[in-house]
């Protein structure tokens, strides 16, 4: 759990923001009641800068980056276990992960001066040195694929797998790991893709904690140095997601119990202008559990699901938006359908005011949820830095929220929503 920060829920939350001479961007929450601090630094290197024959490089490049660092400037080498204890004697803690957009690196630390100081400096020797080993590789893979099996044998593997790739058809976006890409993948593919993509003039550097800005640019400092030696090689362009130009299907026979059934489309990036109408409208239709229109047509009214959920899954490029449900395989038609009208009749009308009402009473007033611990709000930070938004988001963003109307609901949902150009994936259902 994240420890609980200091700030107001509707206090002013002051982003410092700079340059580095590097060229990273760093973004400062100084919250001095609490001796904690939360770094993450994010790089252009998530799955989209995956090679397509091997899906899954930047996820194996990331978790292979805990498994030991090599000599580096005169300290001997640490294997996988004695990495892992440096860090427990520390009581800090860094990780690494690959999502679809980014390569993510994160410390937490206590600031009590020593402890910081050391953390940094084996954060910063992780960063320049991680030792790659083939044998850590080789057993990590193996997790990898019998996991990938084991997961063939669920009915949702198969209906994710169907609708992103019908969503996004070529683009990086749909490009999923399997045994085959993974056994493509080497512990040179992975120093390589780590040096051309864990670049400091691209880097976004986070910090929320007890520090102020002569510490951070000290902390900055050691990371980007740890970085600076892979130099900043240019990487190619992505084309953006392109809608559907029709209606696609997907029915694939699967012997279970209950049927799954998705339904969606390309929606919108994170920095698109329409993101709140689009955020409280999806509450609203979907988002917001049992109170949503989906979960009360297809559940309470009809029997048919235990849930139905929607959301938008915004990212640099258009996400996807889903709509989900499991039914029994010979309601899977019904559900479906049901689920097609709610959609459609949500695009053409809108919610009622009632409905928009209750959806900002709720979203305001959990609005201190989102940001009640150092992690959470490192969380939020980190996103502004990455999608390029407002310094004063956070300080804005009930008042965003606030300012959602039913027509800016409808006119967004009608820009970014086509009901008669869904992908749809039924996963045993009856025939």
């Amino acid at each position: 759990m994240g420890l609980a920060v200091a700030l107001p829920a509707q206090a002013a939350i002051p982003i410092q923001h700079w340059t580095h001479p590097s060229g990273a961007r760093v973004y400062l929450v100084a919250s001095p009641a609490i001796p904690m601090l939360d770094v993450q630094i994010d790089m252009d290197g998530g799955s989209l800068r995956d090679p397509a024959a091997q899906a899954g490089l930047a996820s194996a490049t990331a978790s292979l980056m805990s498994a030991g660092v090599a000599a580096h400037q005169g300290q001997s080498a640490l294997d996988e276990n004695q990495l892992s204890e440096a860090w427990v004697d520390l009581g800090a803690q860094m990780g690494t992960q690959a999502g679809g957009d980014r390569f993510s690196v994160s410390l937490r630390t206590l600031t009590e001066p020593d402890l910081l100081e050391r953390a940094v400096a084996l954060a910063a020797r992780q960063l320049a040195a991680p030792a790659w080993p083939d044998a850590i590789w080789q057993r990590d893979r193996q997790r990898w694929v019998a996991s990938m099996k084991e997961a063939e044998t669920r009915p949702g593997t198969h209906a994710g797998r169907a609708f992103s790739q019908a969503v996004y058809r070529d683009h990086p976006y749909g490009h999923e790991a399997t045994a085959a890409t993974v056994s493509a993948i080497t512990v040179d593919d992975m120093r390589s893709f780590y040096r051309r993509h864990a670049a400091a003039c691209r880097a976004q550097v986070s910090l929320v904690g007890a520090i102020n800005r002569a510490t951070a640019e000290r902390i900055v400092d050691r990371f980007m140095a740890a970085l600076a030696p892979h130099g900043c090689e240019p990487l190619a362009g992505v084309a953006p997601v392109l809608p559907l130009e029709q209606a696609v299907e997907r029915r694939l026979p699967f012997d279970a119990a209950q049927a799954q059934v998705l339904l969606g489309q390309p929606g919108h990036r994170r920095n698109d202008p329409d993101f709140f109408p689009l955020f409280v409208g999806n509450y609203i239709l979907g988002g917001g559990g049992f109170v949503s229109r989906l979960t009360t047509e297809v559940r309470e009214k009809r029997g048919l699901s235990y849930s139905a959920y929607s959301y938008f899954a915004p990212g640099l490029y258009a996400g996807t938006f889903q709509v989900g449900l499991t039914t029994r395989p010979d309601q899977a038609e019904q559900a479906l359908g049901v689920a097609r009208e709610v959609v459609k009749r949500f695009v053409d009308e809108g919610p009622t005011g009632d409905e928009l009402q209750a959806a900002k009473d709720y979203l305001i007033n959990g609005f201190a949820l989102r940001i009640d611990s150092n992690r959470k709000l490192l969380d939020n930070v980190a996103n502004i830095a990455w999608n390029g938004l407002p310094l004063d988001y956070l300080d804005t963003w009930t008042a965003s929220v606030q300012s959602v109307s039913v027509a800016d609901i409808r006119r967004a949902f009608a820009r970014v929503l086509q009901p008669d150009r869904m992908v749809t994936v039924v996963v045993g259902g009856a025939r």
